[in-house]
């Protein structure tokens, strides 16, 4: 028991740059007080002590602000940051070296009794405040779920999800090993990480400009060759050139010059 804190108590300083002591962590986290507590819950849980260890969830609940069902799974040097209202499901599996921040739900969309309803986070995955992870997939280990994402389907390994509903902003991808904790990503942001969607819209608006432009340099083009066209500078789109009807015009004032030279 004392070695499982004392690897709690490491992995929050390690984590946590406001953390100045151990001292300071074990008094003053409520983080760690919630997984203390839920340990003895979860152990009268397997026990089939029901009411004791949902008293003692409860207990904790209202000590700290953290709800964790006392059926729920932690692993080792799991990390709640700050923690207040932070809700953890009956069926939810979370593994080792895990961090979790306020607001984040870990809930189930399902209401048959005995089912896997809750997610189950692999190794190292973030969750950044306010997240919603609702349903019985996994997290992929080292995954990253941003803050306020709603995530309704699978993450894959090493993946980051943001948004409602969330999607994936950088799947996995094979990098060298970094060194211990530089690749940790404080509330699931992703460092020069563009969210593909914000891209497309971006996307979009550089090539509708780039249209626009060429359409104004076409139309200046006809004017040269004397092709009328009018409300140029219309604001309604709908009101500018109609380019197979300016292309028609264009043939038949050629024609009529050929004509008229050939005459």
């Amino acid at each position: 028991m004392f070695d499982r804190l004392r690897e709690d108590i490491a992995a929050i300083r390690e984590r946590d740059p406001a953390a100045r002591s151990a001292w300071e962590v074990v008094t003053c986290y409520p983080g760690l007080h919630a997984i203390v507590l839920h340990r003895f819950a979860h152990a009268c849980w397997r026990r089939q002590w029901r009411w004791l260890a949902r008293f003692v969830s409860q207990l904790a609940r209202f000590l700290t602000g953290i709800e964790i069902h006392p059926g729920a799974t932690l692993g080792r040097r799991v990390f709640i940051d700050h923690g207040m209202g932070v809700v953890i499901g009956e069926t939810a599996e979370i593994g080792d070296d895990c961090t979790i921040y306020q607001g984040v739900t870990l809930g189930g969309t399902s209401l048959t009794r005995g089912a896997k309803r809750h997610p189950t986070l692999e190794r190292g995955v973030i969750v950044g405040a306010g997240a919603k992870v609702l349903g019985g997939f996994t997290i992929g280990a080292e995954a990253k779920i941003g803050s306020n994402a709603v995530v309704v389907k699978p993450v894959p390994a090493g993946g980051t999800a943001v948004g409602n509903p969330a999607r994936i902003v950088m799947p996995a991808v094979s990098r060298p090993k970094e060194p211990k904790h530089e690749g940790f990503c404080a509330y699931g942001i992703t460092p020069n990480a563009d969210d593909p969607m914000s891209l497309a819209i971006h996307g979009l608006i550089d090539h509708a400009s780039t249209q626009t432009q060429r359409i104004d340099e076409i139309v200046a083009a006809l004017e040269r060759l004397g092709a009328r066209v009018e409300a140029l500078n219309a604001v309604d789109g709908a009101a500018l050139v109609d380019l197979k009807r300016l292309c028609t015009s264009m043939d038949g004032k050629t024609e009529e010059r050929t004509e008229s030279l050939a005459r």
